[in-house]
């Protein structure tokens, strides 16, 4: 056995234990706890299995303690929604499941059928009865964590990330054509304006026509259970069977349900549309502004040294922080995907410069020719 990765599985263990306990500790709905701190148990055993597995190997090891990424991405959790930790933890379990697929396979044992019961509940997918979990609560789980946050969250990374690339490539590329430093900032601020403004309208538009389908689908359901609520309530048990319950119990579900028009169409928003009614898919001028400000924040961070310094020095600093923005929006974007953070960071710096130096050639074969 790798240590090394017996110890790398053992942190991600514990940091997955800390984030459902955390959750958990701030959720106001009872079931709700209950099932986040089910699996938070869940995770302890296997971190203490796994602890065990390390310690035959390196006796003095000791339990490691919740990482400081798991630290950050509660708090940006707090800030932006949870939709980041939950995805994070969605991608954790789906690994799990194939990594454990993977080892039975190659062990020659039986699947079971429950490899991904995790990823399943994560995703609201699989009703667990023994957790007194209903699908109705699941569904408010999952779409309570992919609203109005994580739209800012995603718009905030992927904005700033647009706008360093875009004007960094932009700005090098004019730098390369040896022009003075006034025009330079002057074709610089234009590219911030003009991709700030585009990004901003682009988030707006998709969140509002987001918005928009939502509201038409939550329409189409409320006349389809006006017109034949009997073949919405038995679609209801049926996706509740499907969903991983038996037959009584999701009938019963499904009866409790349609007691009133109120609650049976908030059944069916939720669970066949997936869709919070309050929410509708997130604030589209939330969205707009984040991706705004962040676009503006990363378009600024290779044009500021022009501002202070001219030539080669101005090019030197313009790409040392430009690198620096780089390595921070790709750790970021772990919090979204829940790879590695020197990986990613990495990554990043590479396609950012790759399209610097790009653009930075092409400047310089025009300023050339222009020259000449």
């Amino acid at each position: 056995m790798d240590v090394n990765k017996l110890k790398k599985q053992l942190q991600v263990e514990v940091d997955t234990a800390f984030l459902y306990d955390s959750i958990a500790s701030i959720q106001s709905d009872v079931n709700l706890t209950r099932v986040l701190q089910s699996l938070a148990e869940i995770e302890k055993g296997h971190a203490k299995h796994m602890f065990e597995k390390v310690v035959t190997i390196e006796p003095n090891y000791s339990m490691p303690v919740t990482s400081y990424k798991a630290k950050f991405q509660l708090k940006v959790g707090k800030l932006f929604g949870y939709s980041s930790i939950i995805s994070s933890l969605a991608n954790i379990e789906k690994q799990f499941a194939v990594n454990t697929i993977k080892n039975k396979i190659e062990h020659g044992e039986k699947l079971t059928g429950f490899e991904h019961n995790h990823l399943q509940i994560i995703e609201a997918v699989n009703n667990n009865e023994a957790l007194n979990v209903s699908g109705g609560l699941l569904s408010k789980f999952e779409s309570r964590h992919k609203s109005v946050g994580g739209n800012a969250l995603r718009a905030a990374v992927l904005g700033s990330n647009d706008g360093l690339v875009s004007n960094m490539s932009l700005v090098m590329g004019v730098a390369g054509a040896a022009v003075s430093n006034n025009t330079i900032l002057l074709t610089g601020i234009a590219g911030l304006l003009a991709g700030a403004i585009s990004m901003a309208l682009g988030e707006w538009l998709s969140v509002q026509s987001s918005r928009e389908l939502n509201q038409r689908q939550i329409e189409l359901e409320t006349e389809e259970l006006e017109a034949s609520p009997e073949e919405e309530k038995k679609e209801l048990v049926l996706l509740y069977q499907a969903k991983g319950m038996n037959a009584v119990d999701a009938q019963k579900l499904a009866d409790k349900a349609f007691e009133s028009p109120e609650t049976a169409i908030d059944a069916i928003i939720a669970e066949e549309l997936g869709i919070d009614k309050e929410e509708l898919g997130g604030s589209a001028w939330e969205a707009a502004i984040a991706s705004f400000v962040l676009f503006s924040i990363g378009a600024v961070i290779p044009l500021y040294p022009f501002i202070f310094l001219d030539g080669n020095n101005a090019i030197l600093l313009s790409i040392g922080s430009s690198v620096v923005g780089l390595f921070g929006i790709g750790a970021a974007i772990t919090l979204l995907t829940g790879k590695s953070v020197v990986f990613s960071g990495f990554r990043q710096v590479a396609f950012g410069l790759a399209a610097a130096a790009v653009t930075y050639g092409i400047g310089t074969l025009i300023g050339v020719s222009l020259a000449g």
